[in-house]
Formats: structure tokens, C-alpha cells, sequence
């Protein structure tokens, strides 16, 4: 049974940094794109940054030029690294995993979820 679990969430200060990680265990992910979602209160879980098996990645706009996402495959652990961040960037913050070797950014795409970790960012 595949697993996700997140951690690394916290609250910081706007301007500031944190780095959220991800750990799958219970399969094998050779092949399979990973990617970070979030969801900030009544609004959908959206897109923020996707990594492909072979290292291939792709960020919403929102967050290009200051989120850094990367994954060590021989850990199965996917990292996302987020700077400057934003008030607006307050949300829950899901790792997820899609049997497809490409980057989608489409939620339904995606076949395992963690349970989310919370980053809140106070202005």
C-alpha cells in the first residue's frame, strides 16, 4: 500500500523560507512524475510544482523564480523548497503521486495522496 507523508510545514514570517518534504514508501516509483499541490481555505487544491522521474520539472506561475522542487529517487523522497514567500501562499500542502511519467497538473491525474502539511505566512 503506497504511503505519503509529508512534513516540514510551519509558520514563517513573509520574506522568509521553508522546505517541505515528502516520503513515499509501500511501492516502486521508477517512472512516476511527483508533484506538490495546495489548498488554502474554501478555495480549490491547485498545481504549485511538479518533477518528473528523470528530473524534468514544471512550477505554476505563481510560484516560478521561487520554489525549488527536487526529489532523491534512492530515498523516494521529494523535497519542495519555497523562498520569499508570500502571505498568499498560506495554505495546506499536499505531495502527490501519478502513475504517468509526465507532469500534469490536473489534481484527478494524480493517484496517491499525503495528508497535507500546513505553511502559514504572516505579513
Amino acid at each position: 500500500q503506497v504511503q505519503l507523508a509529508e512534513s516540514g510545514g510551519g509558520l514563517v514570517q513573509a520574506g522568509g523560507s521553508l522546505r517541505v518534504s515528502c516520503v513515499a514508501s509501500g511501492g516502486t516509483f521508477s517512472d512516476y512524475s511527483m508533484g506538490w499541490f495546495r489548498q488554502a481555505p474554501g478555495q480549490e487544491r491547485n498545481f504549485v510544482a511538479g518533477i518528473r522521474w528523470s528530473g524534468g520539472t514544471d512550477y505554476a506561475d505563481s510560484v516560478k523564480g521561487r520554489f525549488t522542487i527536487s526529489r532523491d529517487n534512492a530515498k523516494n523522497t521529494m523535497y519542495l523548497q519555497m523562498n520569499s514567500l508570500k502571505p498568499e501562499d498560506t495554505a495546506v500542502y499536499y505531495c502527490a503521486v501519478s502513475r504517468s511519467q509526465w507532469i500534469l497538473r490536473r489534481s484527478t491525474a494524480y493517484d496517491y495522496w499525503g495528508q497535507g502539511t500546513q505553511v502559514t505566512v504572516s505579513s
